[in-house]
C-alpha cells in the first residue's frame, strides 16, 4: 500500500532556485551592457569643425613659439666600486707586518740617535784633553817666560846694585873725560838726589808690615826726561808698588849729577818707612 503523505524528515525541494539565477544573470548582462555603452561613447572622436576669421586690416602671424631645449642630461655617475673587505686573518696579518715594521724604524732610529750622542761625546772629551794640553803647554811656557824674565831682572838688578855701589867710590871731575867705571859712575850723593825728588810725590796713606822694598827701573833721557818706568821687583804690596810707579810718573824729570849727565837707566828703591 503506498503512501502519499509527504514524510516530515526529507528535505523540500527548492522551487523558487532556478528563478533567482535567471534574475542574477540578466542584471549582470544589464550592467556589462551600460558599462560598455559607457566606454564606446567616450571613444568616439569629435567631428572637426573648421572655421575662418577675417579681419578689416591685414595683420601679420605672431611668430610661432619654439620651446626651449631640454636641459642636456646629467653624466652619469661612476657606480662606486664595492668594497671588497679582505678576509679577516690577511687583515691581521698586514697589521701585524705594520706593527712589526714600525717597531723596527723606531728601533734604528734609537740606535742612530744613542750613535750621534755617544760620537759627540767623544768628539767632547777629545776638545777636553786636547784643551787641556795646549793649557798645559801654555803654563809652561809661561813659567819659560817668567823664569828667563826673573833672570834678565836679577842680572839687571845686580848690575845695577854694582853701578850705585860705585857711587861712593868715584872720584872724577865735572870735566873727567876716562873711560873707567869708577870716574864715569854717578857721583856719591846723586842717588839721595833723585829719591829726594821722588819722594815727595808718592801718595800711601796705608800701614805695611815689614817695611817692604819696592825696585823701579826708570829710563831718561840725556837731559833727565824720564821716558819709562816700571815695576822690577815687587814689595808684595800692590798698593805700595803702585804708589811708587805713580810718584816716578808724577816727577817726570830726573835732575842731572854733578857732571851733568843723567844715567839712561837706573834702578830706585822704596821703602814705606825710610
Amino acid at each position: 500500500m503506498a503512501t502519499t503523505l509527504a514524510q516530515p524528515l526529507r528535505p523540500q525541494s527548492n522551487v523558487g532556485l532556478g528563478r533567482g539565477v535567471g534574475l542574477a544573470l540578466l542584471a549582470h548582462a544589464v550592467l556589462l551592457l551600460a558599462l560598455k555603452a559607457g566606454l564606446d561613447w567616450r571613444s568616439h572622436d569629435e567631428p572637426a569643425l573648421e572655421a575662418e576669421l577675417w579681419s578689416a586690416i591685414p595683420e601679420a602671424a605672431a611668430p610661432k613659439a619654439v620651446e626651449p631645449e631640454p636641459p642636456p642630461a646629467p653624466a652619469p655617475r661612476p657606480a662606486p666600486k664595492p668594497q671588497v673587505q679582505e678576509p679577516e686573518p690577511q687583515r691581521e696579518a698586514q697589521i701585524a707586518i705594520e706593527r712589526e715594521r714600525k717597531l723596527q724604524q723606531k728601533l734604528q732610529e734609537q740606535r742612530e740617535l744613542a750613535e750621534r750622542k755617544k760620537q759627540e761625546r767623544l768628539a767632547a772629551e777629545k776638545l777636553q784633553q786636547e784643551q787641556a794640553k795646549a793649557d798645559k803647554l801654555k803654563e809652561e811656557q809661561d813659567k819659560r817666560a817668567k823664569a828667563l824674565e826673573e833672570a834678565r831682572r836679577e842680572a839687571q838688578r845686580q848690575e845695577n846694585l854694582r853701578r850705585i855701589q860705585g857711587l861712593a867710590g868715584a872720584s872724577g871731575g865735572p870735566q873727567s873725560t876716562g873711560t873707567a867705571q869708577q870716574s864715569s859712575g854717578p857721583s856719591a850723593n846723586y842717588a839721595g838726589r833723585i829719591k829726594a825728588r821722588v819722594r815727595p810725590n808718592i801718595v800711601f796713606a796705608e800701614t805695611v808690615a815689614g817695611n817692604p822694598l819696592a825696585e823701579v827701573e826708570v829710563r831718561c833721557a840725556p837731559d833727565g826726561l824720564i821716558l819709562a818706568a816700571r815695576l822690577l821687583k815687587s814689595s808684595g804690596h800692590a798698593g805700595w808698588d803702585q804708589a811708587v810707579l805713580r810718584a816716578v810718573e808724577k816727577t817726570e824729570r830726573l835732575p842731572r849729577d854733578t857732571d851733568g849727565r843723567v844715567p839712561a837707566s837706573m834702578v830706585l828703591a822704596f821703602r814705606p818707612n825710610e
